[in-house]
Parts: C-alpha cells; sequence; structure tokens
C-alpha cells in the first residue's frame, strides 16, 4: 500500500545536521497521522511521502530557516543566577514566557555558570541546513475512529510534533 489522500502513516524520523552529520533530534516512538487530513508535517515533507511505501526511507534536505525563519538574537536573554527560580536553571529546560501582550513563547535554557542563566526562543533548528530522514513504518486505511479524530487515537501512537523527540544538541 502506498501513502496517499486518506491513508494512515506512522513513521520514525531524525533530525541529522548536514555540516557535522551530529544526530540533532530524533523521535522516540512512532509518529502517526493521516495523509492529507492531519496538518501535522510541513508540506515539504507530506509532498515527498506521496506514494511511498512501509519500509521506504526518505531524506529530505532542510534550510531550517525557511522553516523557522532566520535566527533572532534578540530572543536571546541573560540573567542573573539569583533572578532566575532555581527549577529553571538547567540547560534544555524549557519556559514560556508572555510579551507585553501576554501572548506566550517557549524559551529554552541553552546556558547556566556559576552568575548567570541565558535563555533562547528562538527555535533550535534555526541557521542549520539538516537532513530529515524518515522511515515509514506503516502505511494502511485508518479506522472509523481516527479518521474521525484526524489521527491515531491509541496513547502509543503520539501525533508528528517535536514534544516527542529528544532535545536537540
Amino acid at each position: 500500500m502506498v501513502i496517499e489522500d486518506g491513508k494512515f502513516v506512522e513513521l520514525s524520523y531524525k533530525v541529522v545536521d548536514q555540516k557535522t552529520g551530529d544526530v540533532l533530534s530524533e523521535v522516540e516512538f512512532p509518529l502517526g497521522y493521516i495523509q492529507g487530513i492531519s496538518e501535522i508535517l510541513a508540506p515539504e515533507v507530506t509532498a515527498e511521502l506521496l506514494g511511498q511505501s512501509q519500509g521506504d526511507i526518505i531524506e529530505l534536505p532542510i534550510n531550517c530557516d525557511q522553516i523557522y525563519g532566520p535566527r533572532d538574537e534578540s530572543l536571546v536573554f541573560t540573567d542573573h543566577l539569583e533572578n532566575v527560580p532555581e527549577e529553571y536553571r538547567k540547560v534544555g529546560t524549557s519556559i514560556t514566557m508572555e510579551n507585553e501582550k501576554g501572548e506566550p513563547k517557549d524559551f529554552i535554557v541553552t546556558r547556566v555558570d556559576e552568575k548567570s542563566v541565558t535563555v533562547d526562543g528562538n527555535n533550535p533548528l534555526c541557521g542549520r541546513d539538516v537532513i530529515f530522514i524518515l522511515e515509514v513504518l506503516t502505511v494502511r486505511v485508518p479506522t472509523d475512529e481516527e479518521a474521525v479524530a484526524g489521527g491515531p487515537i491509541d496513547a502509543k501512537s503520539p501525533t508528528f510534533n517535536m514534544p516527542n523527540a529528544r532535545k536537540i544538541h
């Protein structure tokens, strides 16, 4: 069975830095979605997956600035250690902050030393050229419940999003 609109697809993926070859992120569990219904994949990825079958591996080079925008240094802040609650003093910790309009924005702690904490609101992939390596694990007709939900309903089959991925290095 090939991937086409309306088919349930499960895949795994990893993100590899083109310059260093380092694996920046990879999913811990298969990711499920319904092709053409679930809008959880970038259109470039969806287009590449059309016509693929179970077992296929797709390598998709991506300039992350085209997806996430260029790096914005105004989203990087450093504060004195004593001004930062202890639970936010670990590299990799995610902190949601609000701007003056009350709009939420996620920041990641990128540096902690004996005097300060630095957080960054840029997507960790900004400024990188990467290769998304996707492996198609399953292609099938969705169940009635999956079709209504627009994706997987089993907790063991999460949707395609970064919270299911390991932290970016």
